[in-house]
């Protein structure tokens, strides 16, 4: 089986990778829960909580003080679905929610690292900084050339205590290098900013336990984000509008982030809106120029698909 991706608008990255049939490359939780029983821990927010020393328990459990961050204990859909603050104990009362917890509400960077992992190994890093908007949304995020070695420290020192006898590619969030998510993956988002040969690098490791990359091209990346209101059914945009904006070389790919034949509430969506397109390049201004034109074409367009 080849890498599996199960959104569309993603496809565009793998198609010419060359994939032995007998892998399994996930790009999905629900196939990483499936195929990694042994690992699968991860997905549980109680024990990242625990493996990390902090204060956390599921909703029903007063905690000490105010505020904390709530979200779901388990959530392999992604997208920040379910999550809030919470900065009493009356909000508490009122949102408290089965199948969710509490931990601290983390203050600093938040970022996304990609991991490849040899038997618990780190040996490769991938860092992204997410410019965060209200309701869980992100307006853009940079991917970034550098290292960031107060994660990579602590991080890495938690891989090889917690997934040793894993190999494979692994994403994590963290707030101030504190952990807060982790994903039998890597982030499907953005794998055209990490350079030439990247992919077939990654197949390599899942094919041979083997991670040789030579990285040669590292250099900043930004994808950036479009979101809609909620509650209104979207169409994409032509074909012609998506090829007119990848005419600018500073853009490597346009995401149409939806399924125009689903209901909107099919998506998973962060509260703070309905993702419709990401694009991705090597230039911030270019990127948001291009959001900005699909923005235009998205708001003239509606309301002709009707309500959602």
């Amino acid at each position: 089986m080849p890498i599996v991706e199960r959104d569309p608008w993603r496809l565009q990255y793998f198609a010419d990778v060359a994939c032995p049939e007998s892998v399994s490359i996930p790009t999905e939780d629900t196939d990483s829960y499936i195929w990694y029983p042994r690992q699968r821990w991860v997905y549980n927010k109680l024990l990242i909580c625990e493996t990390q020393g902090l204060s956390h328990a599921p909703h029903g459990v007063p905690p000490p003080e105010y505020p904390v961050f709530s979200k779901p204990i388990y959530n392999l859909r992604g997208m920040g679905a379910g999550s809030r603050v919470i900065r009493s104990a009356a909000e508490m009362a009122a949102h408290s929610t089965p199948g969710h917890l509490w931990m601290p509400l983390l203050a600093g960077e938040h970022v996304s690292s990609d991991v490849a992992v040899v038997d618990g190994e780190p040996r490769w890093w991938r860092h992204a900084i997410g410019q965060a908007q209200s309701g869980g949304t992100f307006d853009h995020w940079t991917v970034l050339a550098g290292r960031r070695p107060e994660i990579e420290g602590p991080v890495g020192d938690w891989l090889r205590r917690h997934l040793a006898g894993y190999t494979g590619m692994v994403n994590l969030e963290t707030i101030g290098a504190t952990i807060i998510e982790a994903h039998l993956r890597f982030a499907d988002q953005w794998p055209d900013l990490y350079g030439r040969g990247w992919l077939e690098a990654m197949v390599r490791l899942y094919a041979e336990g083997i991670w040789e990359y030579a990285d040669s091209d590292r250099r900043d990346g930004f994808s950036v984000v479009l979101f809609g209101p909620h509650g209104q059914r979207y169409r994409p945009p032509p074909a012609v509008l998506v090829a007119s904006l990848l005419q600018d070389r500073a853009l490597g790919s346009v995401q149409i982030t939806f399924h125009s034949d689903r209901s909107p509430a099919a998506h998973a969506m962060p509260p703070g809106g309905f993702r419709l397109a990401i694009v991705n390049g090597w230039n911030l201004i270019a990127g948001i120029s291009a959001r900005a034109r699909l923005d235009g074409w998205f708001r003239s367009a509606a309301g002709q698909a009707g309500p959602g």
